[in-house]
């Protein structure tokens, strides 16, 4: 049964816990408008600084008609800083001017009538309901990674583009368009180092604050607006620049961790090359978490704060298409052993990486699918017989955003769509719902839920603060 079979069924079947998991968003509101490859397409921004305002460089070209942040000041950081006068800088400096600009992107939505895509680059928390309610106006949508903070969330967002197949949904995974990555989903699939049974996935994050203890709230900029970055974390903590604008994603009710941000880039390449499926049994160890005031029930953590400073998690997946697969995630600097073979005068990037496991031979790459290497006899010349079968991007990595822009006006098909990156994105974060439910979880996707351990359950959803309910 394919994944999509698999949502689908699980929408009408699941009851009880994971009913929530059936919940249909309401029907499309908007009228998505058809664009000529001639025309260009009105992007409104969602988080305009940091990676919002990387993801509007690529998109100078289009009509950049609106941006909404919750504080424009630190925004403006992001164009007139020491990147000099680049044409690339420039460009979106005359971008940033020219747009509208709102503090809440609900009112953006509601009073924007000429937007014809979204670009989402806001903290995690945020992430779907912003998503779904562009989608229910009938714009495209460029949502960062992680796609959604929950399985429920991940899945409501692919319901919602299958009910307006001209909706154009990409995740903000770069990698997927990137030369390299495809080339190793090539190799793979083509035999050059046989058949994989085992994967091995690391990255060196955390870089942000994680595994540490709630700080006690101060005063927040008079120019951000908290309220709304709160947005729908269901906490009331105040504020802490350990918080906004860039260390939200190690806390709890506002990102993914680890897994949430690296596991897009990461958990990609075997996820695409392999077709395991969603994964059927999930465990995580990992160090203490963050503060002290975490108790542990026997149902699972009450209030959690930061997650865990590293943790490592085992992932098998029972209906593979090449057969059984055992994937393990490594994060907070924690690597797999060096395997044996290695060529002279390389190193496991200690970044991050992926390593497959053949039974003739491995095959190692970096970050995005970078730098592929292959280990083991034959395995060079085995690759260098296998034809190239994957579409090129235009710019490869660089070009994820154009990508979208061409997609929408039916010029070349989408690199990564809601059809693929919700399952993708779904794997991703059962690793959180198996670091929070303290045991491994068996998991039925087609159904969306945890059978051997109900309690677990709730953990595929969160509570939302009222009024930012989906």
């Amino acid at each position: 049964m394919t994944y999509q079979q698999q949502t689908r069924r699980g929408f009408m079947a699941v009851t009880g816990a994971a009913a929530a998991m059936a919940a249909l968003p309401g029907e499309v509101l908007g009228k998505t408008r058809r664009i000529a490859p001639s025309d260009r397409v009105n992007v409104a921004v969602i988080g305009a600084g940091g990676m919002g305002a990387s993801n509007m460089a690529k998109l100078t070209s289009q009509n950049i008609v609106a941006l909404a942040d919750v504080d424009f000041e630190h925004v403006a950081e992001s164009f007139v800083g020491d990147a000099g006068q680049s044409p690339e800088r420039i460009a979106l400096k005359a971008a940033y001017d020219k747009a509208a600009k709102f503090s809440d992107y609900r009112r953006m939505l509601d009073r924007q009538k000429d937007i014809d895509a979204v670009v989402i680059a806001t903290p995690d928390h945020h992430h779907a309901f912003a998503a779904k309610a562009a989608m229910e106006r009938g714009l495209h949508v460029y949502v960062q990674k992680p796609l959604a903070y929950s399985v429920r969330e991940g899945r409501l967002l692919l319901d919602l583009a299958r009910k307006d197949p001209k909706l154009v949904t990409q995740m903000g995974n770069q990698g997927h368009s990137g030369d390299d990555g495809r080339r190793v989903v090539e190799m793979i699939r083509g035999g050059a180092i046989g058949r994989v049974r085992e994967v091995h996935v690391w990255t060196n994050r955390p870089v942000w604050p994680q595994g540490e203890a709630r700080p006690e709230a101060v005063e927040a900029p008079a120019s951000l607006n908290w309220d709304v970055w709160r947005g729908p974390a269901n906490v009331d903590w105040g504020y802490h620049p350990d918080y906004a604008h860039f260390n939200w994603r190690g806390w709890v009710p506002f990102g993914v961790g680890a897994l949430g941000d690296m596991g897009a880039h990461l958990i990609d390449f075997p996820f695409w090359a392999l077709e395991p499926g969603l994964p059927t049994r999930i465990e995580t160890r990992h160090s203490r978490w963050g503060g002290d005031t975490n108790p542990w029930d026997g149902k699972g953590p009450d209030e959690l704060t930061s997650y865990p400073l590293a943790s490592v998690t085992h992932y098998q997946f029972g209906n593979a298409k090449g057969g059984p697969l055992h994937m393990t995630w490594y994060d907070g600097g924690l690597m797999p052993p060096t395997p044996a073979g290695l060529p002279a005068g390389t190193r496991m990037d200690p970044g991050g990486g992926v390593l497959f496991v053949g039974d003739q031979g491995m095959l190692m790459h970096e970050t995005y699918g970078s730098n592929p290497t292959l280990i083991g006899e034959g395995v060079a010349a085995r690759a260098a017989a296998i034809p190239q079968s994957l579409p090129r991007i235009a710019g490869g990595m660089g070009g994820h955003e154009m990508n979208w822009i061409r997609a929408i006006r039916g010029e070349e098909k989408i690199s990564s769509p809601f059809d693929y990156a919700v399952p993708l994105n779904e794997t991703m974060v059962l690793g959180i719902v198996a670091l929070k439910a303290e045991q491994p979880i068996d998991y039925d996707g087609g159904a969306g839920r945890i059978t051997n351990a109900p309690d677990a359950n709730r953990f595929l959803d969160r509570e939302y603060r009222k009024g930012w309910e989906l």
